[in-house]
């Protein structure tokens, strides 16, 4: 089955597959043996927008961002970006995995972590040029870290390579930015950095989704969120989707009633 024929077949027409979203995601369903981690899931990220997806732990954050840009494969549904499937708009689309998941290890410089965020614009044996040194030090800079580009990435600290891998996707100069939990384990002055950087992003016309936990700081940093529990909870703006009735249904009763309430839009 092909995938207008999926999303079809799930009640959503043709004319629906997303042309004008950053992002359009259509019954995506993955499962991890017998229980499904995401089902059939629809999201819509409009372009321009700054998307905080939401959720309890297990609910299917992170494995829905993977779904869709393939890095895992679902066993339904379908992905475009920007009115294309992903795999023809890879060169658009930055990704910022979990920290946890990268070998730091690994024996590289600060400045070559960036630079390989150019990789789809040099191909595999393309020449770097003092052009191209001179833009991964200026996303260096603009993440504050500039002054560490030849240090070893695994010497640095937790939130300082956070900071290195958002300026390696600053780099690529995408049209989307998704990001998996780019403010874990990062102390106060690394996220401050951070969220200056991808509300900058989103002011200069961009898209960012990121993998979000911290329900206090939705209404400062985010402009829409995405609450999902498994399957689609909310979505749509904070102000009509980061609501008590909403994070209840997503959370139950994992969090305390009086926490909803103080939560939902900064109450």
């Amino acid at each position: 089955m092909t995938a207008i024929e999926l999303a079809t077949s799930n009640g959503t027409r043709m004319d629906d597959l997303g042309a004008d979203a950053a992002l359009a995601i259509r019954a995506m369903t993955v499962s991890y043996g017998q229980k499904p981690a995401v089902f059939s899931v629809d999201m819509t990220v409009p372009i321009g927008s700054m998307t905080a997806i939401i959720g309890p732990n297990g609910a299917g954050k992170s494995t829905l961002l993977k779904a869709a840009l393939g890095v895992i494969k679902p066993l339904a549904g379908s992905a475009t970006v920007l009115g294309q499937p992903v795999e023809n708009a890879r060169a658009r689309i930055a990704y910022v995995p979990q920290r946890a998941s990268v070998d730091w290890d690994f024996p590289t410089r600060v400045l070559d972590v960036v630079l390989m965020g150019l990789y789809r614009e040099l191909g595999l044996l393309g020449r770097l040029r003092g052009t191209h040194k001179a833009r991964a030090m200026g996303c260096l800079e603009r993440v504050g870290m500039q002054d560490f580009a030849k240090r070893q990435i695994g010497q640095l600290s937790g939130g300082q390579q956070q900071r290195v891998f958002l300026a390696r996707a600053l780099a690529q100069n995408a049209d989307l930015y998704l990001l998996d939990e780019p403010f874990a384990g990062v102390d106060a002055a690394t996220e401050k950095a951070i969220i200056d950087v991808l509300q900058g992003l989103r002011a200069d016309g961009k898209t960012v989704v990121a993998v979000h936990h911290d329900l206090s700081t939705v209404p400062d940093y985010f402009d829409r969120v995405f609450l999902i529990n498994t399957t689609r909870v909310a979505e749509g703006t904070v102000e009509e989707a980061f609501t008590p009735q909403t994070l209840q249904e997503a959370y139950g009763g994992r969090l305390a009633m009086g926490q909803l309430g103080q939560t939902a839009l900064g109450a």
